[in-house]
């Protein structure tokens, strides 16, 4: 395996663009092949085979790329399918689970910790179990929030915005009653909602971005396995979905956080 091979990010939809976008940041000279399941997102309330089923698929479709690693960056899928992935995988694999959990336990000043993620997230109780492993003694308080999803990727992500304020108040206040200091977002479009969280849960309870905390373990990783590139300059990273790219490059931008230069193609996933 070649150093200079890509690392392949996949995730049911476009969410995982917001981990590429610290990938990006954290591993700048590493090439980045991105596969996004806008076809059939959401997987979060899928069932447990089934987003089984596609993150197989969604893997093979990147080890035809003969990537170095690869990183579900979806919460749903770590959850649901990360150890099927690490078991069966013959790259290194990471999902966005456990260095978010590690992150946590290492940070919470209280032992009350926070996790919003999908249905399918919340209902596996990945993070509790991570967490409660790592630490027994740390009390873990979690919720579903369906609606920050369709929120995000529908633009309503303003600190200002009365409709993703409210959203957050909703879903949130049973968190903040439990007077958690630490709040994993567990599902790679939270973190453009990170403002009018951090504005509602107040300034002493610190968010943990799972995109982040995967891309700063994907280097851990690759640095210890003596994969990391030796390139100076940072190619430029290649996109793929499985639905039409129409909307691709306004909703890209707003999970990449700058413009989309780069083509998109559009792939049937279902042949993998």
């Amino acid at each position: 395996m070649s150093a200079e091979n890509a690392i392949g990010v996949f995730d049911s939809g476009l969410g995982g663009l917001s981990a590429v976008r610290e990938f990006l940041r954290v591993l700048p000279h590493e090439k980045i092949i991105y596969f996004g399941d806008t076809g059939r997102v959401p997987y979060g309330t899928r069932s447990c085979d089934t987003i089984k089923k596609y993150a197989v698929q969604d893997t093979n479709f990147l080890l035809r790329h003969n990537v170095k690693m690869i990183v579900a960056a979806c919460g749903t899928v770590s959850s649901v399918a990360g150890d099927l992935l690490r078991d069966s995988l013959k790259v290194p694999y990471t999902g966005v689970v456990n260095p978010t959990a590690f992150t946590a336990a290492r940070v919470t000043r209280n032992g009350r910790v926070g996790v919003i993620g999908t249905s399918a997230t919340v209902s596996s109780h990945s993070y509790r179990l991570r967490l409660n492993k790592l630490n027994p003694q740390i009390r873990v308080f979690e919720e579903a929030c369906p609606l920050f999803v369709p929120l995000v990727e529908n633009g309503f992500i303003d600190r200002c915005d009365v409709i993703a304020m409210a959203t957050v108040a909703r879903y949130l206040w049973p968190l903040k009653d439990e007077g958690i200091d630490t709040l994993i977002l567990g599902c790679t479009h939270f973190p453009l909602l990170k403002e009018v969280i951090s504005d509602y849960m107040g300034p002493g309870v610190r968010l943990i971005d799972s995109g982040l905390e995967t891309a700063v373990y994907a280097a851990k990783v690759l640095g210890e396995q003596k994969l990391l590139s030796t390139r100076d300059e940072q190619p430029d990273p290649a996109f793929y979905i499985s639905d039409t790219p129409d909307s691709f490059s306004s909703v890209a931008k707003l999970f990449l956080g700058r413009n989309m230069e780069h083509a998109v193609t559009q792939i049937d996933i279902e042949a993998y």
